[in-house]
């Protein structure tokens, strides 16, 4: 089970914040849905070759800091 629970309107924002972190990601790459938490954190941990403790600090704060541009 995942640590963390992003909506699918938080993860437009999110996303876009991640995209702008790790430039190299695509659209396709980062494609979510409700519930498929694990699934995004093991990609994007293969994606930008981090553990998931990082991926998971990462998604948090950016969740944490909805409004703020960095990440």
């Amino acid at each position: 089970m995942a640590e963390i629970t992003i909506s699918n309107k938080d993860w437009e924002r999110i996303k876009i914040k991640v995209q702008r972190k790790y430039n190299h990601l695509t659209d396709e790459q980062l494609q979510y849905a409700e519930g498929q938490e694990d699934s995004l954190i093991t990609r994007i941990m293969q994606l930008v070759n981090r553990d998931r403790q990082y991926v998971v600090f990462t998604l948090k704060k950016a969740l944490v800091n909805m409004d703020n541009n960095r990440l």
